[in-house]
């Protein structure tokens, strides 16, 4: 009753704010891997100390990539960075008055990096302890931080850009964010300061947010009577054009 007579508008930032609520509950991928974490299932077990003494090993024969790494994951994919390029989207999009759009990549990635903390502090995971380490990193271990603002942040960027990138170049955006958010993956691993699973739930989890986010966007659109977009075309196709927030049936929006 309250949605028909608030209109698709006043709706939008309640079910935004619901949707980063329920992105937990949502994320079922990765209450699967927080299962197998807590409960120490030895498969797991083994992949994990495996692949970091493996890594590990690695590190220590080539000390000159530790600090190719260290750059890469301390300063070009730090979360601090990928943030910085988040909150430089919603200021320009707020430029261009896409109000919701703006509002839509500010609340997932806010809601990503709350929930990442949340599930850290619940989960209380220590992180490797491995001999003579090559770098060290505070708090808890799962999910991984970096692995969860990389996808997140990767996911807001791409769904937000795409309009603006022809259809022929649209693979290269695409590259780069996976290249991303596995390198991101790769260089927790390898400095020794996550498992492979905390680097696993730290994908899952930021998958989730930004699903449960982006179909609450894809409920307002409907409500304003556009037209389903496809991933490939981005969020808001209509962010080309001269007003993004224009209705359908608006002079602008014609």
């Amino acid at each position: 009753m309250l949605a028909r007579h608030a209109g698709p508008d006043a709706t939008f930032g309640a079910r935004l704010l619901l949707a980063a609520a329920a992105t937990a509950v949502a994320a079922v991928p990765f209450a699967l891997a927080l299962v197998l974490v807590e409960s120490q299932w030895a498969p797991l077990r083994r992949l994990d100390q495996g692949t970091a003494e493996s890594l590990h090993a690695d590190a220590l024969a080539h000390p000159d990539r530790v600090g190719f790494l260290r750059v890469l994951s301390d300063w070009v994919w730090d979360p601090v960075t990928m943030r910085l390029m988040v909150a430089v989207l919603v200021a320009w999009l707020v430029s261009r008055r896409a109000w919701r759009l703006a509002a839509w990549a500010g609340v997932t990635a806010i809601a990503g990096g709350l929930i990442g903390l949340l599930a850290k502090s619940a989960v209380e995971r220590a992180r490797p302890h491995l001999p003579d380490p090559v770098a060290h990193a505070p708090g808890f271990s799962f999910p991984s931080g970096h692995a969860m603002t990389a996808t997140t942040s990767c996911a807001v960027l791409l769904l937000v850009l795409l309009p603006l990138v022809p259809r022929a170049w649209r693979p290269l955006p695409w590259a780069a964010a996976l290249v991303t958010v596995v390198g991101v993956g790769y260089t927790r691993v390898a400095l020794g300061v996550h498992w492979v699973s905390d680097v696993v739930g730290g994908w899952l989890l930021g998958l989730g947010v930004v699903t449960a986010t982006a179909l609450v966007f894809e409920a307002w659109r409907s409500d304003t009577g556009r037209r389903r977009s496809a991933v490939a075309e981005g969020l808001e196709p209509e962010l080309t054009g001269p007003d993004p927030e224009a209705s359908p049936g608006s002079p602008s929006g014609s």
